[in-house]
């Protein structure tokens, strides 16, 4: 097992697209290219691996072409032969598991080959949870079929570690992007800034959103909010001990229904807008991210208090919270700061995104907002 998470794309599904698929791939760092046509390999960039499914039987002196991996099915003794027989190549072990003798000949693998390449026919990870368990502590590389991005995201998963890549079928433009970021989990870092708050307003009554996420939320994680899309503030999760009330380690007190947050793929939503079975992105106080599903979201009229602040480089930066003590953002260092005893000088984390929004996609036109 390993902590890359590797994608790896099937452009025998391309057809007429092939070269704009193999174009995306290669940009967006995809890992492999996967066909079994030697010939296909020949004008790949040295950059991306190239994968050969062998599905016959490998006689003396077959061609693997330009071939970095060569996946076929078969004991291991076959495959021993052909390493010493084709040294810049490695070789790997299709398995189909179709039943419990197939679910231990994949164990098996994963404990023993460099590459398991592994098909499970049947919907339930169950079979996939055993095989990641058997592999543990093991040097080899499994790499799971995924009919589509949404099983992608699952596969990258199972038992919280994973599969180490993914095998997918190519069928358009944009397979390749969704892929890699279905790998990272709607991860990656973003970078935050010390924002200076330069004063807070009493405004009276609104409606407010906590986000009740599916997920257990660090003490230093939390959701971006704000009331402009070029500046957010980070709001942190219930995690921390309050003098009335048991902790809630998966809700973020959020903000006016108004705000905004990033929900992935660099889009944001309103507060609003949020409902079971919706992403949101979590960030921690060092800027990494990962997307975590919307269990509800609770809008309840609430007192209100708005919350101004200034970025190094100028830009203003307004939240609007519930007007009460137990509601908190992150400062530096993983700071918690009381949302009513905040002052003029005090620091909060933030993020300024760049771009102006329309319909919560980044969008390069005038907006003002104020």
């Amino acid at each position: 097992m390993t902590d890359e998470k590797l994608c790896w794309l099937d452009i025998r599904t391309a057809g007429p697209a092939t070269g704009a698929v193999v174009e995306e791939a290669v940009h967006q760092r995809v890992d492999g290219l996967v066909t079994d046509d030697p010939a296909t390999l020949a004008g790949l960039p040295p950059t991306v691996r190239k994968v050969l499914v062998f599905r016959g039987e490998p006689g003396d002196g077959v061609d693997f072409g330009a071939a970095d991996i060569v996946v076929l099915p078969g004991p291991t003794a076959a495959r021993a032969e052909l390493t010493a027989a084709y040294p810049g190549v490695e070789f790997g072990r299709f398995v189909e598991i179709v039943d419990a003798d197939t679910l231990e000949e994949a164990c098996r693998s994963a404990r023993t080959e460099r590459w398991s390449v592994l098909d499970f026919r049947d919907p339930t990870k169950i079979p996939l949870e055993i095989v990641i368990a058997a592999a543990a502590g093991a040097d080899g590389t499994i790499v799971t079929l995924a009919s589509g991005v949404e099983e992608a995201e699952i596969i990258f998963g199972v038992l919280e570690l994973g599969s180490d890549g993914v095998l997918m079928p190519a069928r358009a433009v944009g397979d390749a992007t969704a892929l890699r970021r279905a790998a990272l989990g709607g991860g990656g870092e973003l970078t935050l800034v010390e924002l200076e708050v330069t004063g807070s307003t009493h405004i009276g009554m609104g409606e407010r959103a906590c986000v009740d996420t599916c997920a257990y939320l660090g003490q230093d994680e939390g959701i971006l909010v704000g009331s402009h899309s070029k500046g957010m503030m980070l709001c942190v999760s219930e995690t921390h001990p309050l003098p009335y009330m048991p902790t809630r380690p998966f809700r973020v007190n959020a903000g006016a229904i108004h705000s905004y947050t990033l929900a992935g793929a660099g889009r944001t939503q309103y507060l609003s807008e949020l409902r079971s079975g919706a992403k949101v992105l979590a960030v921690d106080i060092k800027g990494r991210t990962r997307l975590v599903g919307v269990g509800r979201v609770k809008i309840e009229s609430r007192p209100l208090i708005s919350i101004d602040a200034v970025a190094p480089n100028g830009r203003t930066v307004n939240l609007i919270l519930q007007d009460d003590w137990h509601v908190r953002v992150l400062g530096p260092g993983g700071t918690v700061l009381n949302s009513t005893e905040l002052r003029p000088g005090d620091k909060v984390l933030g993020y300024l995104p760049t771009a102006d929004r329309h319909v919560g996609y980044p969008i390069g036109e005038f907006c003002l907002e104020q």
